[in-house]
C-alpha cells in the first residue's frame, strides 16, 4: 500500500471543534467485517454488541497540560512551547516544540507567567521546530512540576482554532485517566461515561488497562509514498500482568477483546508472544501498522475518524480492510459524522 491510497477529501466543516454535549451520546458508526454491513447508532449503544465474558482494553494515560505560552527575552515576542518529553529530572531538561521556530535560537531565554516566574534557556536544536530547554527554577522538583501544571494549558490539537475553554480540562481527558505522561488524548476513550462503564461491568464485560503515553509523533505527517520507509516516533508503554491475564483469558475463551483506540491496538501488538498471546511490557514502542497486517490480540476496535494520509487511518484500514474503510469514510462524510479528536466514533467488529 502507498501513501496515496489513504487520501480522501474531508470537508473542513466536519472537523469537530467541540465535543458532544454528553460523552456517550456522540454518534457511532458500526462496521461488521464479515458482512460488510454498516450501521448508524449512538455511542452508548456500543454495549449491545458485547456480552458476558468479553473484554475492553483501555489506555489509562493522563494528558499533561503541555502547552506553555511565553515571551522571548528582549523582544517580548509571543512564543508557544509544547512540552514533549522530560530528558533530565535533575537538570530540568525537556524536549519541546516551539512556534514560531525561526525566532528561537540556542542561548535565547523564554519567560512564562504574568510575573515571569518561570524561565527557560534554549540549549540545543533537535529538529526544525524542536528545541531542548533547560528550565531555571529555584524551588524543589515538586514545586517546579506544580509550576508547570499551573502555567500549562490543555494541549488541544492544532485543528481546533479556538482558545482553550474551561470544559476542555475535563473533556480532553478520559474519565479513567490516571498515569500522567501523554501530550495528546487517547481520543476513542473520550466517549465513555462513568454510567456506560458501569453498565458494561454489570453485563459481565471485563475492563483491562494498559498505559501508552501518546506523543505528537502519532500525528506526524507521512512524507514518503512507500509506507515501509516511514518511521514512527517511540512512545512509552506499560502492560501489567493483571491486564495480560484478563486479555489472554478472554482470548482463550474465544470471546471479544475490544481495543479502545489505536493507541491500545498498537500497544497490544507491540508485546505478542510466539504463541499469539499477550506478554507484560515495560519500555518503548515505535510499532507502525499498515495494510496488510495480521492482528494477534484484539478482534474488535473502537476508534475515531482520522485525517487523510494519517498513520491512524492506515492502522484502522489494516484492521477493517482498506476498501471497506474508505467506503465507510465516504458514508461518514455523506452522513456528516464529526471527525478527529472531539468527533464521533466507529466500532469495527
Amino acid at each position: 500500500m502507498k501513501l496515496s491510497n489513504f487520501n480522501y477529501d474531508l470537508p473542513k466543516d466536519l472537523l469537530a471543534e467541540y465535543p458532544s454535549d454528553q460523552r456517550d451520546e456522540s454518534r457511532l458508526m458500526v462496521l461488521d467485517r464479515k458482512s460488510n454491513k454498516i450501521e448508524h447508532k449512538l455511542f452508548k449503544d456500543v454495549i449491545d454488541y458485547f456480552e458476558d465474558g468479553d473484554s475492553f482494553v483501555l489506555n489509562d494515560t493522563k494528558v499533561f497540560p503541555a502547552r506553555l505560552i511565553g515571551n522571548k527575552e528582549k523582544t517580548g515576542a509571543r512564543i508557544e512551547v509544547f512540552l514533549l518529553r522530560e530528558l533530565s529530572r535533575d537538570q530540568r531538561l525537556w524536549d519541546v516544540l516551539v512556534d514560531p521556530a525561526r525566532k528561537i535560537r540556542i542561548g535565547n531565554k523564554l519567560y512564562f507567567g504574568d510575573d515571569d516566574s518561570l524561565v527557560a534557556e534554549v540549549i540545543d536544536n533537535t529538529t526544525s521546530r524542536g528545541r531542548t530547554l533547560r528550565f531555571l527554577y529555584d524551588g524543589s522538583y515538586d514545586e517546579f512540576r506544580e509550576k508547570l501544571l499551573e502555567l500549562g494549558q490543555t494541549p488541544l490539537p492544532k485543528y481546533i482554532k479556538r482558545e482553550e475553554e474551561d470544559f476542555d480540562k475535563d473533556r480532553y481527558q478520559t474519565i479513567y485517566a490516571k498515569n500522567e505522561g501523554a501530550v495528546a488524548a487517547p481520543t476513542a476513550g473520550l466517549h465513555f461515561s462513568k454510567h456506560l462503564l458501569k453498565r458494561l461491568q454489570i453485563k459481565g464485560i471485563s475492563l483491562a488497562e494498559l498505559t501508552l503515553h501518546v506523543g505528537l509523533g502519532t500525528f506526524n505527517p507521512v512524507e514518503v509514498e512507500d509506507l515501509s520507509k516511514h518511521k514512527m516516533d517511540s512512545e512509552e508503554l506499560f502492560i501489567g500482568q493483571k491486564a495480560v491475564d484478563i486479555i489472554n483469558q478472554t482470548k482463550s475463551n474465544k470471546k471479544k477483546v475490544c481495543a479502545v483506540g489505536t493507541t491500545v491496538m498498537r500497544g497490544l501488538e507491540s508485546s505478542v508472544s510466539s504463541f499469539g498471546t499477550l506478554n507484560p511490557y515495560v519500555g518503548w514502542t515505535h510499532k507502525f501498522i499498515f495494510p496488510p497486517y495480521h492482528f494477534c490480540i484484539a478482534n474488535s476496535l473502537i476508534t475515531n475518524f482520522h485525517m487523510p494520509k494519517s498513520t491512524l487511518l492506515m492502522m484502522v484500514s489494516a484492521f477493517a480492510g482498506h476498501d471497506f474503510m474508505m467506503e465507510a469514510y465516504q458514508k461518514a462524510i455523506k452522513e456528516k459524522y464529526r471527525f478527529y479528536s472531539y468527533g464521533d466514533a466507529m466500532l469495527i467488529l
